[in-house]
């Protein structure tokens, strides 16, 4: 069954009447390829990317994998590497050098043979993993750096052309948890001299919030920097933060807001001029069907915020909620999950995953009228049971789309009739929570 969505050149098929695994894409949406899980990772969760040049990085629970997407029509495996923790998001140096990973999984020591362990235990390790990647074909692991309750997730701050920051979220203390004490209100900050990876260590555990935060907050989520205006956006489960990084080993939170409606901050995206933020509300924490009437449209979904004030004035002004129109069935986790902004001249536009509610086209230039415009989708991987899955992060680089899908490896995506202005974008890395200014 096809519905009119409103949209010139766009209908929308209701997920509940795809089987098993079909494909279902609008028609400005071209799936070119895809490259299914395999090797040492194929029964790993796939999670993160990150991008340098001709290659796209992929994380999972169990190390990572290497394309060579010089022809993302047919990308190519380079090199993968086994090394277990979860849940592998992954960043790269500017130069293309260095790869560090996230583990969020305690383990039983630092090396790539570990198993898993328990938080209780306090010999067990979690943190950040950095690897050397001059050699794509050969990477190399290189130093661990062990951080309060692990890392579930790290943001990349460039601090000149020597040396970079990882800042580490993370959160889920309890007082039977030797490295993850309550309260955590804190993020862990890895100094990395670019050139001498081995003396990475923690220089700061800055306490965000001091008087506790909103009542579900404890730690963050995941952190989003707009280096330009020396500007971070916090998804700090319980709230979303401003954070002034000037002094990227002292961050501070400017001012926050709270929505009844969203469940836990998950993610950020700011817009070109670093003037409006897309939260994101991982409802259920991406295992639940949440794309469905039974919810409704404004939980599980992204929130549009404006900027607004200089200084430590600037504050968060609420515009409205998108969420995707696609019914999704009750055996499909669906919610507001990983996504980039698409560098076109005069629009916000930006592309997003939304687990088995596949990857979204979003344009919020009306951030009061945000609509989907685009979009790429499967069917359940079952019609009886519920079983985890699709897209994990949908990201724009370089004129296409990458989509990360935890069961079904990695696919690649064709906009078209995308605007001129965003294919004339071309970089030479990309950590989708490092967000340059662009020049379309």
């Amino acid at each position: 069954m096809l519905t009119s969505f409103g949209v010139a050149g766009l209908s929308t098929a209701q997920d509940r009447d795809l089987d098993v695994d079909e494909i279902s894409h609008s028609a400005n949406v071209k799936p070119l390829a895809n490259i299914p899980r395999q090797g040492p990772l194929a029964e790993a969760t796939h999670s993160d990317l990150a991008f340098y040049r001709d290659y796209a990085i992929q994380g999972t629970y169990a190390g990572f994998t290497i394309y060579d997407i010089k022809n993302p029509r047919k990308p190519e495996i380079v090199s993968q590497f086994a090394c277990n923790g979860g849940q592998g998001d992954p960043t790269v140096s500017e130069d293309g050098k260095l790869l560090f990973v996230s583990v969020d999984t305690p383990q039983s020591d630092p090396s790539c043979t570990s198993t898993n362990s328990n938080a209780a235990n306090a010999d067990a390790w979690e943190g950040i993993r950095i690897f050397d990647i001059s050699d794509k074909r050969h990477p190399t692991y290189v130093k661990s750096v062990r951080t309060d309750c692990g890392s579930h997730t790290h943001t990349y701050v460039p601090a000149g052309r020597d040396t970079a920051y990882l800042y580490i979220s993370s959160y889920g203390p309890s007082p039977t948890f030797p490295h993850c004490q309550p309260p955590h209100d804190s993020i862990s900050i890895v100094k990395v001299p670019l050139h001498d990876p081995d003396s990475a260590s923690v220089v700061a555990t800055p306490v965000l919030f001091p008087d506790g935060g909103a009542g579900a907050t404890a730690g963050c989520h995941d952190i989003t920097v707009f280096p330009a205006k020396d500007l971070a956006a916090g998804a700090c489960m319980g709230e979303g933060a401003l954070i002034d990084i000037s002094d990227p080993t002292k961050p501070y939170v400017i001012s926050s807001a709270t929505d009844d409606n969203f469940a836990f901050w998950h993610s950020a995206t700011f817009t070109n001029d670093g003037n409006r933020v897309v939260f994101t509300d991982e409802l259920g924490g991406g295992g639940a069907p949440t794309c469905n009437e039974e919810i409704g449209p404004n939980r599980g979904a992204d929130a549009i915020y404006d900027i607004k004030g200089k200084g430590d004035d600037r504050r968060l002004v609420f515009r409205s909620y998108f969420k995707i129109p696609r019914m999704q069935q009750q055996t499909e986790n669906c919610v507001a999950h990983n996504g980039s902004l698409i560098p076109a001249r005069h629009r916000d536009m930006m592309v997003q995953a939304w687990y088995q509610g596949g990857v979204s086209v979003i344009d919020f230039t009306d951030p009061d009228h945000p609509k989907e415009i685009g979009y790429f989708e499967r069917g359940p991987l079952s019609k009886e049971t519920l079983q985890i899955g699709g897209s994990w992060s949908a990201y724009w680089y370089n004129g296409y789309i990458y989509s990360s899908d935890i069961t079904k490896g990695l696919d690649v995506l064709r906009l078209t009739g995308a605007p001129n202005s965003a294919d004339r974008v071309h970089l030479d890395f990309m950590n989708p929570q490092t967000q340059y200014v662009y020049k379309p």
